[in-house]
């Protein structure tokens, strides 16, 4: 049976400019850039031995790529924290990495022209392998200051509990 949108007149695609993400509970600050949520299967080849002339393909092991969040400086020191927990320099001997709570389950919120939430990723075990406090300084530039998290994953999944809204109407037909 098919399935019929609650927006029928809506035939743009979502734009990607209005997502927020939230992690322990709460939304981060500032996140201006979030890199793509990219799987990738690796392709295992075989053949049956009484065909030579071709060959089968089967799914193997499914990698995640790292995904990449950015974000102007500011004083709020989310990312540093988070970053600190795979490695804290400084911390003394054995006590560089907390091992207990270093990765976190993430959501990606994306919202429409709106601001209504209509498509959402739950992100798991992600931990953090590079973080840049800040990008080059330069004196003859005109630009914001940006951090940036790279974040290793081990999966995401659409959160099908969010349905379509029905989006807001100036005018109603008659």
């Amino acid at each position: 049976m098919a399935q019929f949108s609650v927006n029928a007149r809506r035939f743009d695609p979502y734009k990607n400019f209005k997502f927020r993400m939230k992690w322990d509970g709460r939304y981060v600050a500032g996140i201006s850039k979030v890199g793509a949520l990219k799987r990738t299967t690796e392709v295992v080849k075989h053949r049956e031995g009484g065909d030579p002339s071709s060959s089968r393909k089967s799914p193997g092991r499914t990698e995640y790529d790292a995904i990449t969040l950015e974000r102007g400086v500011t004083h709020d020191k989310d990312f540093e924290q988070w970053a600190n927990k795979v490695w804290n320099y400084g911390a003394g001997l054995g006590a560089e990495t907390s091992l207990s709570d270093f990765r976190k389950d993430i959501i990606l919120e994306l919202y429409n022209e709106a601001g209504q939430l209509v498509i959402g990723y739950k992100i798991f075990r992600c931990w953090v392998s590079e973080f840049q406090a800040q990008a080059d300084l330069d004196a003859n530039a005109n630009a914001v200051l940006i951090q940036t998290l790279k974040l290793e994953n081990e999966g995401w999944e659409r959160d099908t509990a969010i349905t379509e809204p029905k989006e807001p109407s100036f005018v109603e037909p008659p």
